[in-house]
């Protein structure tokens, strides 16, 4: 229904400018500039303008996505008083090691950060063996645009449906009990009541205008990095006049052949008697494309959650370091999104496990990036008085020791 819409609008948008264009053309040869064209947002736009043709988003989301999927995981068992006991050997340990048998732990994680940021939703199904307690041994990614929420008279989903090459399978959910075999993740879209919103949809409009400077600038060298000009025709007496439709073809068609693309770079012109060159030179305001791209590159970074200068881009000295920008960039952008990830993880498997006792946990300690900050915060805590060993311990994820209730 949506791109029914869409496509009705575009046609009627299309036929108002045609008839503009029209009447304007019976009066003058100008035309209007008319409103921008932008790419389309569907999952397929996204991932081919902007993941896949876009080397800032392209960079940016695969550096987001490698360093999720790198934190290790635990798994926790929480008994009285909120203790919590580590567990090495549980289904669901097993199935966060080894999701499937096409995939490994950080690749499956990998796909997950990546489709979540490319698309806003990720889609997991959870497969079920032949045993004698059915109980969920693998699971997988599905591909975001295959996937399709189903909802109720009460608009309430009740199914989510995998098609693929016109074949639909329906996933039902327990109204009962919340279950599912399929576990949806979703950014939050504030126009949406069962989608997610895309990181890369809040930065189209940049990475439209990034791709076309780019594709300038490749106009500009395939033309042999000169710029346009006109070609004046006068006649004997020095004035202008007009070329009839034959000559027309005829000089347009040499110089497509002969003087455009960059392996005729250079090539002098040889024009006939009547015919002038007269160069069209750039204004800096046209040649400042290369400040337009980083300007571009940063808001792209910017709505990804990525310091513009881990990418390279220069003029942006908001942090002093690049150490600044990189806890800056795992603190505000990445462990926010891994940790919503597991909790969504650690609900749907404690519904398939029946046992509310089971965290998942990351393991930050782990994460060399933040082992500057993590050794700052160690020497203050040494040198504190106000504290025990045991609290001290504790403040650092530690667990107590005896006769560590004393001051040190």
């Amino acid at each position: 229904m949506f791109n029914k819409i869409s496509n009705i609008s575009n046609v009627f948008s299309r036929s108002q400018n045609k008839s503009l264009n029209e009447e304007m053309h019976d009066n003058s040869y100008f035309y209007n500039i008319g409103k921008p064209v932008w790419s389309g947002k569907s999952y397929i736009d996204l991932a081919k303008n902007g993941y896949c043709q876009n080397a800032i988003a392209y960079r940016t989301i695969d550096m987001l996505a490698k360093a999720a999927a790198s934190i290790p995981l635990k798994l926790y068992k929480e008994i009285n008083d909120g203790e919590m006991i580590p567990i090495t050997n549980h289904k669901i340990i097993n199935i966060l090691r080894s999701p499937n048998p096409l995939q490994g732990c950080k690749e499956f994680f990998e796909a997950l950060y990546t489709s979540l940021l490319i698309s806003g939703n990720v889609y997991i199904l959870g497969i079920y063996k032949n045993n004698p307690k059915n109980i969920l041994q693998e699971i997988y990614l599905l591909r975001p645009d295959r996937v399709q929420i189903i909802v109720n008279n009460n608009k309430i989903p009740y199914a989510y449906r995998y098609t693929v090459d016109g074949n639909n399978i329906d996933y039902p959910i327990d109204q009962r009990n919340d279950v599912c075999k399929i576990l949806h993740l979703r950014n939050y879209h504030p126009l949406s009541d069962w989608y997610g919103l895309s990181p890369l949809e809040v930065a189209s409009f940049s990475i439209d205008q990034h791709n076309q400077a780019s594709a300038w600038n490749q106009s500009l060298l395939q033309n042999g990095a000169r710029p346009s000009g006109a070609i004046i025709v006068k006649n004997a007496q020095g004035q202008g006049c007009r070329l009839n439709p034959e000559q027309f073809s005829q000089l347009k068609s040499m110089f497509d052949d002969i003087y455009s693309g960059s392996k005729n770079a250079g090539r002098p012109l040889l024009l006939e008697g009547g015919l002038e060159w007269k160069t069209i030179s750039m204004s800096p305001h046209d040649m400042d494309y290369l400040e337009l791209k980083n300007s571009l590159a940063r808001e792209i970074a910017l709505a990804l959650g990525v310091p513009s200068q881990l990418l390279g881009i220069p003029g942006d000295n908001t942090y002093s370091n690049l150490s600044e920008a990189r806890t800056a960039m795992w603190e505000q952008t990445i462990l926010p999104m891994v940790e919503k990830i597991i909790c969504c993880l650690q609900n749907w498997f404690i519904k398939h496990f029946n046992d509310e006792s089971i965290r998942i946990v990351c393991d930050i300690d782990k994460i060399n990036a933040l082992q500057p900050k993590r050794e700052i915060i160690w020497d203050k805590l040494k040198n504190n008085n106000f504290m025990t060993i045991n609290e001290k311990r504790q403040f650092v994820g530690l667990s107590e020791v005896d006769n560590g209730d004393i001051f040190n």
